[in-house]
């Protein structure tokens, strides 16, 4: 068994050594094992006669380690390019070597021998229960000597000291990207393949990250797992919880480095970072508007078209955006969930309580550069230069009358259509103008209501 042959079993031994290693966190000490497994075969297997024929050494390309067997290297090299072609039907796990693959399936077809007491999560292997049990006590007994952050494994602390020493080993032989862990590096590549290997069995929608799709699953299950303690909204997912619960907290943890604006989630953050560069990557087409945010630009050409696609089940209104239908909803549920601290009074929208608070302090911060008036809104101020620059962007699809805000254009709107949304309740009379609604039901029908009959 000495010489090739001998070479040829070890770098298999070798190569399922890997799939070991990696599923206990450990392949960080991968080389280690190739240079030992290297030591043996070059210092203990090989005959005499073996041992006098020339060395030949391979060579890596990628980090210039050497070889004197050809297996050795060959392995070393599939290190680099991550190379498993066996997946698991089951868990969707891939391994090197076929034979690892047939191991791992029986943890899929076995009994379970031991279960968790805390939460009934069982486990095949005693050690896999006892690193689980870390969970439930808490104990992380590998501390960060850098910032004292604990982890629950060696292994976990060994990718966080990444962060502290900038190091980003792992880098993209199509862009140059460079990161810090392995992991990353192997999701960022489906952005250059276009791969998506989840698909949901619902939607035939397929995603790049098996977490992505089973979060995208609950759209269709309806599940909203995450439920705020404040007020009791749910939520599909808890990230989207934690932004949630920074409304009731008030904190906003992200903030500009170059203006100070603080921000509740860091994508807003990131949004706004782009008004400072001053690039406006979209602009419209039909009159020339640009715009910083995808998502903005797309709502804005949505006023050109006049789709509305966000339709209220309540009484039939169409919305521009989602969350203006969400905050209309609350016109018919009454809920006003964000209360002054002052007054009282309580709002549908946190962005209406904030600006009832700057009426409190008095405080004008949006100010007109043609005249000093100040406003409470930057809407507001938008709205009154229009006097000094006579704009009046808004035109009436039916006929030439145009207007300064898009409000007032609506309502004319509905004078050509003669829609007649709003309607009273107590008569049934219907209106194009929800404040005529108002003032009907407040003069007419209410007074009538409560004034007294001639019998009496």
């Amino acid at each position: 068994m000495d010489g090739p042959e001998s070479c040829r079993i070890k770098h298999e031994d070798a190569e399922e050594l890997i799939d070991l290693m990696e599923e206990n966190g450990e392949t960080g000490e991968l080389l280690e094992a190739v240079e030992k497994h290297q030591d043996t075969y070059g210092q203990k297997s090989m005959s005499p006669s073996f041992q006098s024929r020339p060395e030949v050494h391979f060579t890596c390309p990628q980090c210039g380690k050497s070889f004197s067997c050809e297996q050795s290297f060959n392995l070393h090299i599939k290190f680099h390019r991550g190379t498993k072609p066996y997946e698991c039907d089951q868990c969707d796990k891939i391994f090197t070597l076929k034979t690892n693959l047939n191991e791992h399936m029986k943890i899929h077809n076995v009994e379970m021998l031991y279960t968790c007491d805390q939460c009934g999560k069982s486990f095949l292997l005693k050690e896999r229960l006892n690193k689980h049990l870390k969970i439930h006590t808490v104990e992380k007994p590998f501390t960060c000597d850098q910032c004292g952050k604990n982890f629950l494994h060696k292994g976990y602390l060994t990718e966080h000291i990444k962060i502290h020493t900038g190091e980003k080993p792992h880098t993209c032989d199509q862009c140059g990207k460079r990161f810090a862990y392995k992991g990353n590096l192997t999701d960022h590549m489906k952005v250059h393949t276009g791969e998506r290997p989840y698909a949901c069995d619902q939607c035939a929608k397929r995603f790049k990250h098996k977490g992505n799709l089973i979060e995208h699953v609950k759209i269709h299950t309806g599940e909203r797992p995450y439920s705020c303690d404040q007020c009791g909204k749910k939520f599909k997912l808890k990230h989207i919880l934690n932004d949630h619960m920074r409304i009731h907290t008030g904190e906003k943890p992200f903030t500009c480095e170059k203006c100070g604006r603080s921000y509740t989630r860091k994508r807003n953050l990131s949004d706004h970072m782009k008004s400072h560069t001053g690039v406006k990557l979209h602009t419209c087409d039909q009159c020339g508007k640009s715009f910083v945010k995808t998502g903005v630009f797309k709502v804005h050409l949505r006023t050109h078209s006049r789709e509305r696609p966000f339709n209220c089940d309540q009484c039939g209104k169409d919305f521009l955006r989602a969350d203006a239908l969400k905050d209309h909803l609350k016109v018919h549920t009454q809920e006003r969930p964000y209360v002054c601290s002052l007054c009282g009074k309580g709002f549908r929208q946190m962005g209406t309580l904030k600006v009832h608070q700057k009426r409190h302090s008095g405080i004008k911060d949006h100010i007109c550069s043609e005249c000093g008036k100040t406003f409470f809104r930057d809407s507001e101020l938008k709205v009154h230069q229009s006097v000094h620059t006579g704009e009046k962007p808004f035109k009436c699809s039916h006929c030439e009358k145009t207007f300064k805000r898009a409000e007032y254009m609506k309502m004319h709107e509905r004078i050509h259509t003669g829609e007649r949304r709003y309607g009273c309740d107590i008569c049934g009379k219907r209106f194009t103008q929800l404040s005529t609604l108002y003032s009907h039901t407040k003069n007419v029908c209410l007074k009538s209501q409560s004034a007294p009959t001639a019998e009496q």
